[in-house]
């Protein structure tokens, strides 16, 4: 992929910037893109920014380098609670709030001198509030719009949870990236007597808002489909939505089968852990989730427990976002590596090559999946 960009014309010298809590993966992302561009002999893509905050809590940004002419890509995690900053003494954990005020402060700071600004949101901020159902906000829309009449160019984010929310914004550029290759990937060599053929394995999604990203592990992979419906008490509101009652399965029979459950988030878990009790209860070999999102909003604790009575066998999500401390080292967990992926889409982007085929990897998900049988 390098090899072939380097005769292409770049737009713009690029520059990558690091929000807070971000700091990782981005250097990570740096030296991917310095080993795929040697011949520019750049120390670093990284131009440095910092966001004090006064005593009050209230913030600015300072840029320490230049960025006029420049192809400015804004890494950032809008989930990350384990950045803090003092207000009046107290320590805060950051919300999503906060650091989407940092990005809007990052980008003002630019002063409009940057020649394309992209930011790379992997998981997209309020994301969950993407449709108007009755008298509310549409805060995904909103933010989208906001950024676009800031000078935003282009917006990459990781399996959106409806990427419908992008029609808020038509004529402006907003990616939404899968890492369907990297999760087989990562599942083959955790688990290398995995058998990805349609007498033993069974893709599950755990609602219906879901198929689509399972029907395309299904396809690619050319395994059967199955679908659990969430039955809602709509009498109800308790933390701003309806609870779920049961979840009812649709699909063929799951028994003695591996079972890959695929889902954009886990937040509490306790869908998930419902979802697998109930495969395992008909039958199910082993429960794999994949998840490009691990929040865990309410503990490890629980999944700990469904590891130890046998319900999940493993969890992958990406690193993409924060992950809680611990969460490592658990035997159930496995880290989906995303760096390098991240960097070949800036670094074709940056060449204004086309990123088609790094959307869409079906011919080396089947030279993988070829390569196990």
């Amino acid at each position: 992929m390098a090899t072939s960009l380097e005769s292409m014309p770049i737009y713009g010298k690029l520059s990558i910037i690091s929000m807070r809590g971000t700091e990782d993966i981005t250097a990570k992302i740096d030296r991917y893109l310095k080993s795929f561009r040697a011949f520019e002999d750049e120390e670093s893509y990284q131009t440095h920014v910092t966001c004090p905050r006064f005593g009050t809590g209230e913030g600015k940004c300072v840029i320490n380098e230049t960025v006029r002419g420049h192809d400015v890509y804004i890494i950032c995690d809008m989930f990350n609670y384990g950045v803090t900053y003092k207000m009046y003494g107290f320590e805060n954990h950051m919300s999503p709030d906060d650091h989407y005020q940092d990005l809007k402060r990052i980008i003002a700071a630019m002063g409009g001198k940057a020649r394309r600004v992209t930011v790379v949101m992997p998981m997209l901020y309020e994301g969950r509030q993407h449709r108007r159902a009755s008298r509310e906000s549409l805060d995904a829309a909103l933010m989208l719009q906001e950024l676009v009449r800031m000078g935003v160019s282009n917006i990459i984010t990781f399996d959106a949870h409806d990427p419908r929310i992008q029609n808020a914004i038509p004529l402006s550029g907003f990616d939404n990236v899968q890492p369907t290759y990297q999760m087989i990937k990562a599942l083959i060599r955790a688990i290398p007597d995995i058998s990805l053929d349609k007498n033993d394995t069974v893709v599950i999604s755990p609602d219906e808002g879901g198929m689509s990203r399972s029907m395309y592990y299904s396809s690619v992979l050319k395994l059967d489909l199955g679908m659990f419906y969430k039955r809602r008490n709509y009498s109800v509101v308790i933390d701003g939505k309806n609870p779920i009652e049961a979840h009812e399965y649709l699909g063929r029979d799951v028994s003695g089968k591996d079972v890959i459950i695929v889902d954009d988030m886990i937040s509490s878990g306790e869908s998930m852990i419902d979802v697998a009790g109930k495969l395992k209860s008909k039958g199910a070999k082993r429960i794999f989730v994949f998840t490009s999102f691990g929040l865990f909003t309410n503990g490890l604790e629980v999944f700990d427990r469904a590891y130890e009575e046998g319900i999940l066998d493993k969890v992958f999500t990406t690193n993409l976002i924060y992950r809680q401390p611990g969460l490592k080292n658990r035997e159930w967990y496995c880290e989906v590596e995303m760096a390098k992926y991240v960097s070949l889409l800036i670094n074709t982007m940056n060449h204004d090559a086309t990123i088609s085929e790094l959307l869409n990897p079906v011919q080396k998900i089947q030279a993988l999946v070829d390569k196990l049988k």
